[in-house]
């Protein structure tokens, strides 16, 4: 893992170097980068794969005091870290709630950005997702300490198998939501970072709503993968996107909750590597 100081604080990320191209990966709330690991083992043979770990709950380094922690505040972050690793033509790719960071970055431009790819994600009025965001973000009014006392429940794996936890997240990524949670139970700076974004999250619930509205003016190539059997995240959602967006595409993957990159890792990579060399044959 490398790391690098932004504006915000120092924020980690995995690189595997290379001159294939470049697929920058986004993971949503409660996650680090390790959402990926399946993707790039498969994918670094012939890309440059890069996984930030964004300042998100499951971070290990918790940021400045005034770092703006809501998701406009992350996207722009995470524009920074692509300004800084001056990275170019990237393919952006989000899962979930990093999903929500790729559309609200679709809509600002996206200079280094050649083309987008939308994993069963965050959208429309779907903000905070699904029973687990809502969850989530009302566990966030909690003052910090208290909402760390809430998290220890998640070292019980049939709570985490909830519904309102990670239960409709993911089918076989249980080790992996087991090792996200454990930041924000044992650093008191990871709490607070954790319910600043979920505070903010609450009051800007209309968020996608308005990023919808134009993303039509996204004119690079796009492509939506959806969870068929997604709970969290409506695959009307995932169809809705794909016809909104000038150039976007929709695949759907079976036998999948929304995290696609654990419980579909294989199948995921491959829609990637297809999708970066039919856009770059174009």
């Amino acid at each position: 893992m490398g790391e690098i100081e932004l504006s915000a604080g120092t924020i980690e990320y995995e690189d595997t170097g290379g001159d294939g191209p470049t697929v920058v990966l986004l993971h949503g709330l409660m996650m680090d980068a390790s959402l990926w690991d399946g993707p790039i083992a498969d994918l670094s043979v012939d890309h440059r794969c890069v996984a930030p770990t964004l300042p998100l709950g499951a971070h290990r380094r918790a940021m400045h005091a005034d770092a703006d922690l809501s998701l406009p505040g992350v996207a722009r972050l995470v524009t920074e870290f692509l300004d800084r690793l001056d990275l170019h033509d990237v393919t952006l790719v989000g899962n979930d709630t990093g999903g929500a960071l790729v559309q609200l970055l679709m809509c600002d431009g996206a200079a280094r950005v050649g083309r987008v790819v939308l994993v069963s994600c965050d959208a429309f009025d779907n903000f905070p997702p699904g029973l687990t965001g809502k969850t989530l973000v009302l566990a966030g009014k909690l003052p910090p300490r208290m909402f760390g006392l809430f998290m220890q429940q998640m070292r019980l794996r049939p709570l985490r198998r909830l519904p309102i936890a990670f239960g409709w997240l993911t089918l076989r990524g249980d080790a992996a939501t087991a090792r996200w949670t454990k930041p924000v139970m044992k650093q008191p700076g990871i709490r607070h970072d954790a319910v600043r974004t979920l505070r903010a999250a609450a009051a800007d619930a209309d968020l996608l709503l308005a990023a919808a509205e134009r993303l039509p003016n996204f004119t690079s190539p796009a492509l939506v993968v959806w969870a068929s059997g997604d709970r969290v995240m409506p695959p009307e959602h995932g169809r809705r996107l794909a016809e909104l967006l000038p150039h976007g595409r929709l695949v759907e993957i079976a036998d999948s909750y929304t995290l696609v990159p654990l419980d579909q890792p294989t199948k995921l990579a491959q829609l990637l590597r297809e999708f970066t060399h039919a856009s770059d044959a174009t």
